[in-house]
């Protein structure tokens, strides 16, 4: 698997200006982490803030895919170093900051991602090393391919996103759309006027700054039109909704022939 130079496929592709998928991973199940990572996403977004997938599962997911074309990366619970340094040691190949709401906060993400003097990872990597495509030279190509993604979720994230967007060593910022309509208190309002001119805020500040720019994609009918508002890293349902979904539409066609109405034969 040691592959020289490598370069991050996610990185490659937001810098080319290209749609990025993740397939969210709520469940503490490495098939479901490594089933999805064949379907096709470019990275799997474990989610360690709403979900109790706990890091030795996170261990698993990234051994379970090891080679795969779809990256883990794992959204931390919170913004601070020794979090970020415990998933990164665990091999992630991008780490999600949630409630990135100051310019420190999203100084101290960069930092997180990446070793001394460039930013204050601490270097046990022993465990990240031998999941690594370019394992030989660990430390400068984890520094180059790690994807730092900041999520702006709160109104006085909002205040400041100039200064957000301004900090070196973030790639990508990322919408909560609901979280951020509630700290605008509109209780989750996803089409409210108020909603919308703050994130149009968002993204000119991001295209100003270079920066990518992502948001949740549950339907996948509605990201072509993202897309043209400059969206390109995007959120897809959870391994439960997608399960969920299978189930619906395979019970749906039993559930109409139960309810239809039975022809009576006449002779």
């Amino acid at each position: 698997m040691n592959s020289t130079n490598w370069e991050s496929p996610v990185k490659q592709k937001l810098r080319a200006g290209q749609p990025v998928l993740a397939a969210t991973i709520v469940s503490n199940n490495v098939e479901a982490a490594a089933q999805l990572a064949e379907a096709g996403f470019d990275f799997l977004w474990i989610e360690m803030e709403h979900s109790p997938v706990t890091l030795e599962s996170l261990r698993h997911m990234v051994l379970a895919t090891r080679g795969l074309p779809t990256l883990p990366f794992a959204r931390v619970p919170v913004n601070e170093l020794w979090m970020a340094k415990r998933v990164l040691d665990a091999g992630v190949s991008g780490v999600i900051f949630p409630f990135t709401s100051t310019p420190e906060l999203a100084a101290q993400a960069a930092a997180a991602c990446r070793y001394p003097p460039r930013g204050r990872r601490g270097s046990g990597a022993g465990l990240a090393r031998v999941c690594w495509p370019d394992r030989d030279r660990y430390y400068d190509s984890a520094d180059e391919n790690v994807t730092t993604i900041i999520i702006i979720e709160e109104a006085r994230a909002v205040d400041r996103v100039e200064e957000i967007a301004a900090t070196p060593g973030i790639d990508a910022m990322f919408i909560g759309t609901s979280d951020l309509s509630f700290s605008l208190g509109l209780r989750g309002d996803q089409n409210h006027p108020k909603l919308q001119e703050a994130i149009a805020r968002v993204v000119a500040a991001g295209q100003k700054n270079g920066k990518a720019l992502g948001r949740p994609a549950m339907d996948p009918g509605k990201i072509e039109e993202f897309m043209r508002q400059g969206f390109r890293l995007f959120q897809a349902p959870t391994d439960i909704g997608f399960m969920t979904a299978g189930a619906r539409k395979y019970l749906e066609p039993l559930a109409k022939a139960a309810e239809a109405p039975k022809t009576r034969m006449l002779y």
